[in-house]
C-alpha cells in the first residue's frame, strides 16, 4: 500500500512539474493566418493559432513545438492549474491507516 502512495505523489510531483514548465513557456509565434483585422482584435480572437516550445520531461536540451488555438491553450492552463490544486488538497487530508 506505502508503495502505491510513493507511486502516486511521484506522479502527481511530475505532472505538477510539466505543468510549471508548460505554464512559464513563451510563445513562439501568434497566429499563422493573415488576416484583416486590427491587431487588438488578433489579441482577443480564441481561433488563432498559437505555437509554443515546451520542454521534454527528463531533458534538458529537447523541446518540442505544440500549437493550439488560444482558446485551447486557456483550457488547458485551467485544467492543468484545477489538476494541481486538486492534487495538493489531497496532500493535505489526513489519510487512515
Amino acid at each position: 500500500m506505502r508503495l502505491r502512495s510513493k507511486a502516486r505523489g511521484a506522479a502527481i510531483l511530475a505532472t505538477a512539474a510539466c505543468t510549471a514548465i508548460s505554464l512559464a513557456a513563451v510563445p513562439a509565434s501568434a497566429q499563422t493566418q493573415a488576416s484583416s483585422q486590427p491587431p487588438a482584435a488578433k489579441a482577443k480572437d480564441p481561433s488563432r493559432i498559437i505555437c509554443e516550445k515546451v520542454e521534454e520531461t527528463g531533458s534538458r536540451l529537447s523541446a518540442k513545438r505544440v500549437c493550439m488555438t488560444a482558446q485551447q491553450w486557456q483550457d488547458k492552463r485551467r485544467s492543468d492549474r484545477e489538476y494541481v490544486e486538486d492534487s495538493q488538497q489531497r496532500s493535505l487530508e489526513p489519510t487512515s491507516g
